[in-house]
């Protein structure tokens, strides 16, 4: 095996993955990767002593996050920024439960909104998956 595919393989078993590799997970253009890092606070890749930006898996699934929101659903990126950070703190906290059951019980369309956001997040992190195991 050449040494890059290797050093890339240690990468990937560390669970960080380059931005060539995120961006062909996403289908997004590096480019657009580098763009949404100066405007997405909460994504932030982790910097290589070269410079080159690895991609946590929680930075991965920020990534399918924020297209979701801009390419789906339809948000602005300033709108977007604030969607994440007002409400994606309550999902990633340990108290994520509590706030799942707390809207269940609030109005219906509340609940419906939820069980949305819940499914898209489930088909991002399974294309992602699917990909991965198309490029195997």
């Amino acid at each position: 095996m050449p040494s890059n595919g290797t050093a890339a393989q240690t990468a990937t078993e560390k669970g960080l993955y380059n931005i060539g590799h995120v961006s062909r997970l996403a289908d997004l253009k590096p480019f657009v990767l580098r763009y949404w890092e100066t405007e997405f606070p909460m994504l932030q890749p982790l910097k290589s002593s070269g410079g080159r930006r690895l991609y946590r898996q929680e930075d991965v699934d920020m990534v399918f996050r924020i297209k979701r929101l801009l390419y789906d659903e339809g948000f602005t990126i300033a709108g977007a920024r604030r969607h994440l950070r007002d409400h994606d703190g309550a999902w990633d906290s340990n108290d994520g439960m509590a706030s799942q059951a707390s809207a269940n019980s609030a109005a219906e369309g509340s609940a419906q909104l939820l069980n949305r956001k819940m499914l898209l997040d489930l088909r991002d992190t399974l294309r992602a998956f699917l990909t991965l195991l198309e490029r195997r």
